[in-house]
């Protein structure tokens, strides 16, 4: 157990004088009294209305590199904009973690100064703010934050006492603000539980609701606020960019609809993050007639979010406000101090991290990446939208998932390699950056961009599971928590190593949607023990992957980002394969019968990885040894990823075999046996 609770608001430093982690032995909660109330204004005049500007990031993980004095500028251009004294900044968490190689090498120091150089009050937690474990961010963190760190929801194991501040108070435009912040209920599952012993995460509403009543009780000893601003590190599944409404969203369910429909009219705007969405929506508020800002601003500082709230200085009441996602302006303007400050703390970050990033490690003859969402296919393949579209496979996931298998034959001779899409933090681009670093030519992978795809410090694990629990473990890319709840991502695609063949019915019941499974061409056996590449984090169960921890785990020690250099080094230079290794099927029948025709449908035929080609036909052939026949080709269409209906007929007299569907040109194969005739 931990050794204190904390009753409300953010004191700086948070825990300075602690000196117990999580692992200590189990001690008696004591309460931290809050912090004394911020003393009162003089009283306004009557009915004075004041706008009250909220600057917000989320989800910045990190990002030091050639627009960080560009997002500064933004910052400090709109702070001026508003004026200073009617102003917070204010984040929605993950500012660290996932971060790039001029943060992330040296433990996102980098980041968290520069965050102080702009003057952000508070922030959430993100789920990545626990990346290095609980005692990390109580200690080294906070002690290089100027700003405090909320977590409303974040509790001694076993109790509703909260270890981390739950709110923050703040005078600005002669009212009192009082921010409470909470993380998404899913950390457990989203980071190492090594790093969060002793601590467990509560429903994110409740947390926020609880404080929200505290802190408009009329009762100053427990802290008092005028406007209330929730920071909630949980949003939408989809933005507006995407098309997404906020009435589809809240349909959806799930932890983003309570977030709109439950966090209590006693809150004046809420900010969102973790699903790196972009939106501003207008949310009706429960109970009442009125709406209320709710805004997530994307990810990586390329938008500031910004709602401005007309205050009523006598009452406290918002009577109205405005809001927007502000982008980052084309250029840095060194004339605002802060900036100069941002630009000195990322140069030195820069510098530094060069002399081992800017090393090349190996080859690409084209771009390798994640799946996109929002883009199109055209003559270059597909072009355009969004990264990190994490329902979606991707050729960046599945080189990712050949390296795990193929690199650790000094521990283990795996059968396959899985990874996770989160973990998939930056792409492979074909295109060089010889402005800071000659050697980036056109083609070259450095160091940085090597360890940019892979930035948590994993280790390989080797797990060992049945066919029935492998199985189980690709039925759970059908997301749900350990209590049955469906998250906000509510499918991850895992990246699978190219000898693995998948096919799924979404349509089909929880627990029965993986229809078949092939490894190096052979069915998966239930009662066959497998060896499994993979990221401790998943080894673990991380990303409710739960199935992976019915199995023997074996820690080999080595570094993914590691294990990933060596790969791309020694298959230098590497293509991208476009070929899915899962696919979506309808009607598929466990096998063909000679001599019967058949009818299905197969969709999700094409990635959307940058680059990849739209399938134009799938091909049917008849394989029995050296034996071919062709059964027919067939159109794939543009609908449902890459679709095509097939009817074919296994020549009467055929005693086993397999035919295989193969799409053009990505290579995308489903292979399906052949039973003798009925």
């Amino acid at each position: 157990m931990l050794s204190r609770s904390w009753s409300g608001r953010a004191t700086r430093p948070l825990a300075a004088s602690l000196g117990l982690g999580l692992a200590a032995a189990a001690l008696s909660v004591t309460t931290v009294a809050p912090a004394q109330a911020v003393p009162s204004a003089p009283a306004p005049r009557a009915d004075k209305v004041v706008d009250l500007t909220l600057l917000n990031i989320n989800d910045f993980h990190g990002r030091i590199d050639a627009n960080t004095t560009k997002f500064a500028t933004t910052v400090e251009g709109l702070k001026a904009a508003n004026g200073p004294k009617r102003t917070l900044f204010l984040s929605a968490g993950d500012n660290i973690g996932a971060s790039l190689f001029a943060s992330s090498q040296f433990k996102d120091r980098p980041t968290l100064k520069v965050l102080d150089a702009l003057g952000l009050k508070t922030s959430s937690v993100g789920n990545h703010e626990f990346d290095r474990g609980f005692d990390d961010l109580d200690g080294r963190v906070d002690d290089v934050a100027d700003f405090s760190y909320l977590g409303a929801n974040v509790y001694a194991e076993g109790t509703r006492s909260p270890v981390l501040p739950a709110y923050d108070t703040f005078r600005r435009a002669g009212v009192t603000v009082g921010v409470i912040g909470a993380v998404t209920e899913e950390t457990a599952s989203l980071v190492s539980p090594a790093g969060i012993e002793g601590i467990e995460f509560g429903d994110p509403v409740a947390a926020v609701n609880r404080v929200a009543r505290q802190l408009s009780d009329g009762r100053p000893g427990n802290g008092e606020a005028d406007v209330l601003v929730a920071e909630f590190h949980e949003g939408a599944g989809e933005g507006a960019p995407a098309g997404a409404t906020l009435e589809e969203e809240v349909a959806e369910g799930g932890a983003f609809a309570r977030i709109v429909t439950r966090t209590t009219p006693k809150v004046d705007a809420i900010f969102t993050g973790h699903t790196h969405k972009q939106y501003a929506w207008d949310a009706p508020v429960p109970g009442t007639e009125r709406t209320r800002p709710v805004l997530q601003t994307g990810s990586y500082g390329e938008n500031i979010g910004r709602i401005t709230l007309s205050v009523n200085q006598r009452t406290g009441r918002v009577k109205a406000y405005t809001q927007e996602n502000v982008a980052r302006v084309a250029e840095a303007d060194l004339s605002y101090p802060a900036v100069v400050k941002v630009q000195q703390i990322t140069n030195r970050a820069l510098r530094l991290a060069a002399e081992v990033g800017n090393q090349p490690v190996a080859e690409i003859t084209d771009d390798i990446t994640t799946a996109f969402s929002g883009g199109s296919y055209g003559p270059d393949g597909y072009t355009g939208g969004t990264r990190d579209a994490r329902a979606e496979e991707s050729a960046l996931g599945d080189l990712v998932a050949n390296a795990l298998r193929d690199g650790v034959q000094d521990f283990a001779e795996p059968d396959l390699g899985l990874t996770n899409p989160g973990g998939l933090r930056a792409e492979l681009l074909f295109a060089g950056d010889t402005t800071s670093n000659p050697a980036n030519t056109d083609g070259v992978v450095t160091f940085a961009e090597a360890n940019a795809v892979l930035p948590f410090n994993n280790t390989v694990a080797i797990v060992r599971l049945t066919g029935a629990d492998l199985k189980q473990v690709l039925e759970q890319q059908y997301q749900t928590n350990a209590d049955g709840s469906v998250p906000s991502r509510p499918y991850l695609q895992l990246g699978m190593s190219d000898n693995v063949q998948v096919t799924t019915d979404p349509t089909a019941p929880a627990g029965s949607r993986i229809t078949s499974v092939l490894i190096d061409g052979e069915p998966l056996d239930p009662a066959r023990t497998y060896t499994i590449s993979t990221l401790s984090f998943l080894a673990t169960g991380g990303d409710n992957f739960r199935a992976f921890t019915n199995g023997t785990f074996t820690d080999t020690g080595l570094l993914d980002a590691e294990l990933w250099r060596d790969y791309l080094a020694g298959n230098d230079p590497v293509s991208p394969d476009f070929a899915r290794q899962q696919v979506t099927e309808s009607g598929l029948p466990d096998a063909l019968v000679a001599g019967e025709e058949a009818s299905f449908t197969l969709s999700k035929l094409n990635l959307t990885s940058l680059g990849s080609p739209a399938n134009t036909e799938l091909t049917a052939t008849y394989v029995d040894g050296s034996t071919t026949s062709p059964l027919g080709t067939f159109p794939i269409t543009t609908v449902d990823g890459g679709s095509a209906t097939v009817t074919l007929t296994v020549p009467a007299g055929s005693s086993g075999g397999v035919v295989e569907l193969v799409a053009a040109p990505s290579g995308t194969t489903v292979t399906v046996p052949v039973s003798g005739t009925r």
